[in-house]
């Protein structure tokens, strides 16, 4: 029977880590308790809530109470980008964010510009990367709010958030930053960032899907989008996800004690890759920055070939995606590469290739060698 295909996508989704799911199991069976009550079941679920809490906390740098669990990132993204609207309602009316968002942060931005808020899209260079000089341009006296990613999701390049946090820190401007990719491949610190809002994708580093997290600095004010009893500081109402919750905990504790290796390990077998395949396929373009961007990322154009007619080819030795997993099913050009003005052509044959923990070289060695020679049958 032959093997499964290797998997290229770990920006797309992670597996669940086995210390992860080892972790979440006891409060799936026996630890089954309502944080919120006050007997003894209910007391160890909320003593493994705040567990977890903590743990979160410690991967960003932050204090424990400044941790709000969400069920995803799509909810994190909304509850800062709406949130900070709703709590200034009547006192300020603009919002900044860029071209190459994620479509989390770019719809309740669209949402809130219906609703009479006006807003400022800020382009990317050639390689993705927004200039701060282009946000200290943007910002004006009624400016609520700049919502930039840290680290692309389809490219990779890393953004430089704390410059673009001297120019909103001065001027009593929150800043958010969704780093669903970055957590865990890089170090992610909200002090040397100097953001006052930041998103957690749980998913994206070996914790289940379905649970993510909102770092809100004390003082930041922000509303909740629903009411209810005042779970999560008031900000996110309904009883915990605890198995999740703990999850999410463990992950981030095994993410803390890995970066250093991971770092490493990641950006090695992401040069492996890139290499074979710039070795086998004249005029393989990059497609990011070349240095600032994620260790496990490689967003490469195959020349004359379409990027999903080259993955269909190889889809019986690879599992990777053209861009984000949110448009897989649209196989239209990717509006990242569009913001980048990479031209049509190559924007065409781009494959999103992205490495993960528990990628080998001999993952990469078969993926390459498969890669390479779906691109001479699909040329064909």
């Amino acid at each position: 029977m032959k093997a499964n295909p290797i998997y290229l996508d770990y920006n797309a989704t992670t597996p669940v880590a086995p210390e992860v799911a080892d972790a979440i199991e006891p409060y799936l069976r026996e630890h089954f308790g309502n944080p919120s009550s006050a007997h003894i079941y209910g007391q160890r679920a909320k003593l493994a809530v705040e567990q977890a809490r903590a743990e979160v906390a410690t991967l960003i740098g932050a204090r424990a109470d400044e941790i709000v669990f969400t069920g995803c990132a799509t909810e994190a993204n909304n509850l800062a980008i709406q949130g900070v609207a709703r709590a200034l309602t009547g006192k300020k009316k603009h919002l900044i964010t860029s071209t190459i968002e994620h479509p989390s942060v770019m719809q309740p931005v669209f949402k809130l510009r219906e609703e009479g808020w006006e807003v400022t899209i800020l382009p990317v260079d050639t390689s993705g990367w927004v200039n701060p000089s282009a946000v200290e341009q943007a910002i004006r006296p009624d400016t609520a709010l700049v919502s930039i990613m840290h680290a692309n999701n389809e490219v990779g390049t890393i953004q430089p958030i704390a410059e673009i946090a001297q120019l909103t820190r001065s001027q009593g401007i929150w800043l958010h930053s969704d780093v669903a990719q970055s957590a865990g491949k890089i170090p992610v610190n909200v002090h040397e960032l100097g953001v006052d809002l930041l998103t957690l994708a749980g998913h994206k580093f070996y914790a289940p899907k379905g649970v993510g997290a909102l770092f809100v600095r004390a003082g930041t004010q922000l509303a909740p989008l629903l009411v209810g009893a005042s779970h999560e500081h008031g900000l996110r109402p309904g009883t915990e996800n605890v198995p999740f919750v703990v999850g999410l905990g463990t992950a981030a504790k095994l993410a803390s004690e890995r970066l250093p290796h991971a770092q490493a390990h990641l950006k090695m077998l992401r040069d492996q890759l890139h290499a074979q395949l710039h070795a086998g396929i004249p005029h393989l373009v990059l497609n990011g920055h070349a240095e600032a961007r994620l260790p496990n990322t490689l967003n490469v154009s195959f020349p004359g070939v379409s990027g999903h007619e080259l993955l269909q080819a190889a889809v019986q030795d690879v599992a990777a995606s053209t861009g984000s997993a949110c448009h897989a099913a649209d196989h239209a050009v990717s509006g990242v590469l569009g913001a980048m003005q990479v031209s049509a052509a190559r924007a065409f044959g781009a494959v999103r290739l992205s490495v993960g923990i528990y990628s080998t070289p001999a993952d990469i060695d078969r993926a390459t060698r498969a890669l390479i020679a779906a691109w001479k049958q699909v040329q064909m």
